[in-house]
């Protein structure tokens, strides 16, 4: 008997037994074995920081100096924050008792000046020139506003725009956008307008005008004669109540204000008036004075004037 051939068999042994001696692959073998080899030459934990533990190290002290930093910075800006509320808080105190040491002297100005016109009139309308001086003083001081007065008349209001509402639902927003804000040069144009259609005598908010009052602009406030006003302005104007408004619609300049309404929403409002009260302006400063002769004999020789019609 022959025996069987040995080539294939033999073969397909070693097979068998390289599979079942080699279960893992040798690329798999051999990143393990570099694995190894890496995690044997890594220094202990008293060499050098792995370069992974130093970037962590390098992330942390960058976020830590950032935080620094941005405490730093919020702590000046809240400090400077405070500081400038409290030098605002010192002028609004200021601004307060210089407005309150200005209504005292106001009050004490009006009263001596009270004071001096009632010894004037007694000394002067003891004579019959005294007499005439002083009617022709009583139409110069209405013509200056120096005199307190009071008639039928007219109120107009200007004042700013209402505020914008905003996305916020509670309240919306308490800012005015500056076209929306009554400048000085709207009182102007509206003043100009009253005189022009026959206004015998004007006042913003309590302000007499008289021919050398100045209405003029500082920051968001109007100043009347140097005297701050605030929104709304009421215009108080005696005069025939008919007249003083169908003359002042009729002006450019009012036409102006009612555009100022339909683009920006400022307030131009108007209401008759039976009777009004107008507070005296202040005169002018009287710097120099000169004492006149008394007139020489008769009285037929004092100084006619054109009423005398001589």
């Amino acid at each position: 008997m022959s025996a069987p051939p040995r080539g294939p068999r033999s073969l397909g042994s070693s097979l068998l037994d390289q599979v079942l001696a080699e279960t893992l692959d040798p690329s798999y073998a051999e990143a393990a074995a570099a694995r190894a080899a890496r995690a044997a030459a890594q220094p202990g934990p008293g060499g050098p920081r792995p370069r992974r533990r130093r970037g962590q190290v390098l992330v942390a002290a960058t976020l830590a100096v950032a935080g620094f930093l941005a405490a730093v910075t919020y702590r000046e800006a809240a400090a400077g924050a405070q500081g400038r509320e409290v030098v605002r808080e010192a002028l609004r105190e200021d601004v307060l008792d210089r407005s309150e040491t200005t209504d005292e002297l106001a009050v004490q100005l009006e009263r001596l000046t009270g004071e001096v016109a009632d010894a004037r009139e007694a000394a002067l309308a003891a004579s019959v020139v005294g007499q005439r001086a002083l009617d022709r003083l009583a139409v110069a001081e209405q013509q200056a506003g120096t005199v307190p007065v009071e008639g039928p008349g007219v109120v107009v209001t200007l004042g700013n725009a209402p505020p914008t509402a905003d996305s916020d639902p509670v309240g919306g927003s308490e800012e005015v956008e500056f076209a929306g804000i009554v400048q000085d040069r709207d009182l102007q144009q509206l003043v100009n307008a009253l005189w022009s259609v026959g206004a015998e005598a004007i006042s913003i908010n309590g302000q007499r005008l008289g021919p050398t009052s100045a209405i003029r602009q500082a920051g968001d406030a109007v100043l009347v004669d140097f005297r701050p006003l605030a929104s709304p302005y009421e215009v108080s104007a005696i005069g025939d109540p008919d007249t003083l408004t169908r003359d002042l619609l009729s002006t450019p300049e009012a036409t102006l204000l009612a555009q100022y309404t339909l683009d920006f929403g400022i307030v131009f409002e108007y209401v008759r008036e039976d009777s009004l009260e107008l507070p005296a302006g202040t005169g002018a400063e009287l710097r120099h004075a000169t004492v006149l002769d008394p007139p020489t004999g008769s009285g037929s020789s004092a100084p006619s004037t054109p009423s005398d019609g001589g």
